[in-house]
């Protein structure tokens, strides 16, 4: 925290003063935190103990085991509760009237604790006097039960779950366990019951509708037996009456008698033509197939065998062979005559087929007629006996429902739609007062409390505030890189500086007014009686740079890339400690380049004075750390020398954007960083490692003649920090 005005210094929060608060006050936080937690531990034992035991209910769908998957699909039983259905079976548990039951049931109201008020206490009695507080015996002793039973009770669903958990917290063990369990009974005895009373009404509801379905039933089949009578309609099967069945029976027969004379007429002609043809008769299958054809082609084969027999011995003149041939003729005359009796026997039976036909033809023409008029007959019949199914049908479905029913009547035949899965049981430790949880809970927050107050009152009383270092005070206990005029100020001499007399003459500066006396107690005299040596270390001057807020610093480099290499360990600890620097390469060997930037090529300073890039690409991040660097470019060096006077502009704009801008002018003399060193705040760094004290000398004696004070000498390299192990490598 800091402020600022007129008159006032700015301040900080001295964090360490807080925590040195506290532990100067420790054993009074550590007494309270004590006490706290043995007073929490007395009274958390003094509490009477709850003990609380839970019964689960899995909330499904149950049927009774006579019921098979067709009774299930009829009734609708097998249904399935959503989150709704068991959020309504929350709902019962928690009903007054469910409570009421389990109250009578375990007689709840002998107890004294579900009562409490029936034996009101003094100061309850007082503030009921008062009007501070209602009667409770105004209530009946049901209705105080039910409060104090449902300030008991917790009824609430599993987590993604059927399950419902009935937990109930009572001072006696027993009715802690005895309660929820009572609880589930009377619900499943509720659900059942609820069943049984659904099953009895639709028992007493189905009995009448059964017997007037009974009476619809005989009178539709009444009427379809009468007008099956009187329509002449009589079933010869499931789907044809008799007039149907006798003209399919009599075309059957027409189909039949029609080919049957076909057959006759077309033996008939066979015949005919085999005997106006003079064909023989034997051809002819009809004639074969007759018996008395049949013997006598064996009659006439005999005989003529004797012919050709008796043809070898006797002349054909003699009168025995004369007798056969004769004998022969006649059987042949015979043959044809019986021939001429088939044709007349077939001609007979195609007439008789013909006269047939005309007689079916005549009774199908009359049976059609008839079927139409049944037809026509039928669409009234088939509307009484679809009346009288339906009715059967609702019939028979009322009398499955009215069984099922009258089955399930009876006790313990409907189950209910839920099972307990866990039973409570008597519970061996109390829910309430957890007596180490409450101690440890009470002693932490009285030790944070303490601590916080303590802290409050260090910060408003100020001792907790310190004031802001300016950038002109000096650091009281740190050492410091040799700066000339900071030493004169502190009242060192050239023994205790351990500089070289020649490097001390080389800083010449008038000496400052000794201490007031009320500051010689901010002088710390090192008790071996041996001062701080001089620092000149690349860690010494960051920190320098730190304390002091520089926002400018101008490094020179008598000896060459070895200064240089200082400069970017020296910007590359500075970034280390949270702080933004830009190194500008103003060297002509391009040392930090090389060390810094990710290629030699990279667009620079030079590229920048001479107008060829915009400013935000000549700014490129280090390789090995958070610090920035303006490399030297690729520019023309005549080009960019031309555009120097733009080197402040840049170096303003880049203070900024930065907490430092440091420029690497390599070994340049004092007339070169002459432009650019003359600014407030500016801060001129000679960086000489392995330089010799001479070549120091020359350049201290040279700067100091341009008029140059204040030059910070850094010499160290310094050792690599945990954070940065290539800083030394650098």
């Amino acid at each position: 925290m800091s402020g600022n005005g007129s008159g006032q210094q700015d301040v900080d929060i001295d964090l360490g003063g807080l925590f040195r608060a506290v532990w100067d006050r420790r054993v009074k936080v550590l007494l309270a935190t004590a006490c706290v937690a043995a007073l929490a531990f007395g009274a958390a034992k003094m509490i009477a103990p709850d003990y609380q035991s839970e019964t689960r209910v899995l909330i499904e769908s149950r049927e009774p085991e006579f019921s098979g998957s067709n009774q299930n699909a009829q009734t609708g039983s097998d249904r399935v509760f959503d989150e709704s259905g068991i959020l309504s079976q929350v709902q019962v548990l928690r009903s007054a009237d469910l409570i009421k039951q389990v109250a009578r049931n375990m007689k709840l109201h002998e107890q004294k604790e579900f009562d409490p008020s029936a034996a009101p206490s003094a100061v309850s009695d007082l503030m009921v006097m008062l009007g501070l507080k209602k009667n409770p015996l105004e209530m009946p002793p049901e209705e105080r039960v039910l409060k104090e039973f449902t300030s008991k009770l917790q009824v609430y669903q599993v987590e993604k779950s059927r399950v419902i958990a009935i937990a109930f917290t009572s001072k006696d063990r027993q009715l802690a366990a005895a309660i929820p369990n009572e609880m589930a009974k009377v619900f499943l005895s509720l659900q059942s019951g609820a069943k049984l009373d659904t099953n009895s009404e639709a028992s007493r509801w189905l009995e009448p509708e059964i017997a007037n379905l009974r009476e619809k039933v005989r009178d539709a089949e009444a009427k379809v037996a009468a007008y099956r009578s009187s329509s002449d309609l009589l079933p010869t099967g499931e789907t044809t009456n008799f007039a149907t069945r006798q003209l399919t029976d009599i075309s059957t027969e027409l189909t039949r008698v029609r080919g049957e004379r076909a057959n006759a007429e077309a033996r008939a002609e066979g015949v005919r033509a085999a005997l106006a043809s003079g064909r023989e008769a034997d051809t002819i299958a009809d004639v074969v197939g007759s018996p008395m054809i049949q013997r006598l082609k064996e009659t006439e084969a005999n005989l003529q065998g004797q012919v050709a027999d008796l043809s070898t011995t006797l002349l054909d003149g003699h009168p025995r062979l004369k007798a056969l041939k004769s004998q022969v003729e006649g059987i042949r005359a015979q043959i044809r005559s019986e021939t001429r009796k088939i044709l007349s026997s077939l001609e007979n039976e195609a007439k008789v087929g013909e006269l047939r036909e005309q007689q079916l033809t005549q009774q199908l023409n009359a049976l059609k007629a008839k079927s139409a008029q049944a037809g026509e007959e039928e669409v009234g019949l088939r509307a009484l006996e679809r009346e009288a199914t339906a009715q059967r049908q609702l019939l028979e479905t009322y009398l499955a429902r009215y069984r099922e029913a009258t089955s399930r009547t009876v006790e313990n035949a409907t189950p209910a739609d839920a099972r307990v899965i866990s039973s409570a049981v008597v519970p061996t430790g109390a829910s309430f007062p957890k007596v180490m949880p409450i101690t440890i809970v009470a002693a932490l927050a009285t030790f944070l409390l303490s601590c916080i107050i303590i802290m409050l009152g260090e910060l408003f009383s100020g001792r907790a505030l310190r004031p802001v270092s300016v950038g002109a005070e000096r650091p009281p206990a740190r050492s410091r890189p040799a700066i000339a005029a900071v030493a004169a100020a502190d009242g060192f001499d050239e023994k205790k500086l351990n500089i070289s007399p020649a490097l001390n003459d080389a800083i010449d500066l008038p000496p400052l007014a000794p201490l007031a006396e009320d500051e010689t107690d901010d002088v710390v005299d090192d008790p071996s009686g041996e001062t701080a040596e001089p620092d000149f270390s690349i860690e010494a001057v960051a920190d320098h740079l730190r304390e002091n807020a520089v926002r400018i610093a101008i490094s020179v480099s008598p000896g060459g890339d070895e200064g240089s290499t200082a400069t970017v360990m020296l910007a590359r600890l500075i970034a280390e400690e949270d702080r933004k620097v830009v190194l500008i390469d103003l060297t002509g060997s391009a040392c930090p380049t090389r060390l810094m930037a990710r290629s030699a090529q990279l667009p620079g300073i030079t590229n920048l004075l001479a107008g060829e890039v915009a400013f935000t690409e000549t700014i490129h991040a280090d390789r090995f750390s958070d610090a920035h660097i303006i490399p030297q470019g690729d520019a023309d060096p005549r080009l960019a020398m031309r555009g120097i006077e733009r080197l402040q502009m840049i170096i303003d704009a880049l203070t900024n954007a930065y907490d430092l801008v440091l420029v690497e002018c390599g070994p340049a003399d004092e007339g070169a960083v002459d432009k650019i060193a003359r600014r407030d705040g500016a801060e001129i760094i000679l960086s000489a490692p392995a330089v010799s004290e001479e070549r120091i000398i020359e350049v201290l004696t040279g700067f100091g003649e341009a008029g140059y004070r204040d030059i910070v000498l850094m010499t160290g390299r310094g050792e690599p920090g945990p954070d940065y192990p290539d800083r030394h490598a650098a």
